[in-house]
């Protein structure tokens, strides 16, 4: 049985999204200019343009991304139990139901972002790949439901990386690139199409503190993605190259 890195060594009780009792959760300018125009690019409060975004697309950007099992995860009963909440919640109206299956072939986790801009895709080196391939398969445990204090309006499931002699792998991985150590490996799942008011953003509230224990799927992350996307959603990307974690 795999021992996972918990909440005392990771980033996501410190980032999640603060309620406050009777206020209104409303979207942020983050996703307002990066995530809103692509749903609902009518909406008065998309922002259209700004910060290399225009109707929420930009330079493609490569990043190297643990991909989530889809299939798996649909089939996962948490997960299934977890979904029938959010239909039945009465924030659910505001939700972008369409987009998870639109997503489900490119859903993951961020490792190292943003490694390489423009059409060309980074060039891994070769001792950096062999390292990456020595470490190994990593067990991953999903849980959630998570809403962050940037980007409000996208909910996410949380990965934990095994904890590999006493070190957290994913850690690891980015030492290996030389890329800055992080503690939040998120897997955008949902999006809000407009603001919540009051009674929703505590229906909402409590429902992520219903589900914060809550394991939604393990899995054994045998391989990598290169992943390079013109969009925070990843609606316009493209594998440039898989990277195994183990031999062949």
């Amino acid at each position: 049985m795999p021992e996972f890195c918990d909440d005392t060594e990771l980033g996501y009780s410190r980032s999640r999204t603060r309620f406050a009792e009777g206020e209104p959760m409303r979207l942020d300018e983050a996703y307002r200019l990066a995530h809103l125009p692509l749903l609902a690019p009518d909406h008065p409060r998309a922002i259209h343009k700004g910060d290399g975004y225009e109707m929420g697309r930009h330079q493609r950007v490569f990043s190297l991304v643990l991909p989530v099992p889809f299939e798996s995860l649909r089939a996962a009963p948490a997960y299934r139990e977890l979904e029938a909440e959010l239909a039945a919640q009465n924030f659910a109206s505001k939700l972008a139901w369409d987009l998870v299956d639109r997503r489900g072939a490119k859903l993951h986790a961020t490792l190292c972002g943003r490694l390489a801009t423009g059409e060309t895709p980074p060039g891994l080196s070769p001792p950096a790949l062999r390292a990456l391939e020595q470490l190994g398969p990593v067990t991953v445990e999903l849980r959630g439901l998570f809403s962050g204090n940037v980007n409000l309006g996208r909910l996410y499931l949380r990965a934990y990386p095994e904890r590999r002699e006493g070190a957290n792998p994913f850690q690891r991985m980015q030492q290996l690139l030389g890329r800055p150590r992080t503690d939040l490996y998120l897997v955008g799942l949902h999006n809000l199409v407009d603001d919540l008011d009051a009674g929703e953003a505590s229906a909402l509230a409590a429902l992520i503190a219903r589900w914060w224990e809550r394991p939604i799927l393990r899995f054994s992350a045998e391989f990598l993605w290169l992943l390079g996307s013109k969009d925070d959603l990843v609606l316009d990307s493209s594998v440039a190259q898989t990277v195994r974690l183990g031999p062949p």
